[in-house]
């Protein structure tokens, strides 16, 4: 990726290379757990199912002409800490709340799980060198929500391998739905929420500051009907609502010609 955010053509490319290499060890792994029965092969195949399809789309996501100057590193920082800290933060606010409210209602399901996928972002927007403009939120915001969505989507899995005593077939499914709805879920919601973070943090206005929370809003609300719905159908529609969204500030932020522009722009 170039300083002026414009990637190579080869670079536009890398997303689907990484797809197709993905699904290819998925399916090389999976056939030889079916053919040895080796349990051994179980991991690789979860971990495998849960992070083709996000590493996939964020590799999409920081190919496109966006004004950004992440490299890699940074990128694939976010998404390891982000989705093991976002995880963590989650688990464990959700634990205690499920013991003081003895439920756990969807709402603060969805509060709570959007607040930590912005945790690792909101430290990289305290660094200098990253506070660019949204752009830079929006790629980091999807990091982190592509860890988050990976690891979330390998506990589940581990989840019906226990409850089918050993149903690959089951697994398989749900690292299937899960891992095509990935990139319209977390990953959107927090490309979004990021996004409207680093545009608060540089506007400094209560303007920029309203805009975050709304976008907030917009993403908790989004989690919380996912969460308390349910279903194929609902899955889709929230899935291109989101996805629309994040395609919409996606094609803005390219449409700003340098930083300054950026940093001004409402996602």
């Amino acid at each position: 990726m170039t300083q002026s955010g414009a990637p190579t053509r080869v670079g536009r490319q890398v997303w689907f290379v990484v797809l197709v290499v993905g699904i290819v060890l998925f399916e090389l792994v999976r056939r030889t757990l079916v053919a040895t029965q080796n349990p051994n092969f179980l991991p690789s195949l979860i971990l495998l199912g849960a992070a083709v399809v996000p590493a996939a789309f964020l590799t999409f996501v920081a190919s496109r002409r966006l004004p950004t100057d992440l490299g890699a590193g940074p990128i694939a920082i976010t998404a390891l800490l982000g989705g093991v800290l976002g995880t963590v933060v989650a688990g464990t606010l959700e634990y205690d709340a499920l013991q003081r409210l003895g439920a756990l209602p969807m709402l603060v399901v969805a509060i709570i799980e959007e607040a930590a996928k912005l945790v690792v972002p909101a430290v990289m927007l305290a660094l200098p060198r990253y506070r660019r403009g949204p752009a830079n939120g929006l790629v980091l915001g999807v990091a982190s929500g592509a860890g988050f969505a990976a690891l979330e989507t390998m506990g589940y899995a581990v989840t019906v391998l226990v409850k089918t005593r050993g149903n690959i077939a089951a697994v398989d499914g749900e690292l299937l739905l899960r891992g095509l709805l990935s990139p319209a879920a977390h990953m959107a919601w927090t490309g979004l929420t990021a996004a409207a973070l680093w545009y608060a943090a540089r506007g400094r206005s209560a303007r920029a500051a309203g805009w975050f929370v709304l976008v907030y809003l917009v993403a908790v609300g989004l989690h919380t009907v996912w969460d308390s719905v349910g279903g194929v159908l609902v899955y889709v529609v929230l899935a291109l609502v989101a996805f629309t969204l994040l395609l919409l500030t996606t094609r803005r932020l390219t449409r700003t010609s340098h930083p300054g522009e950026a940093s001004r722009q409402a996602p």
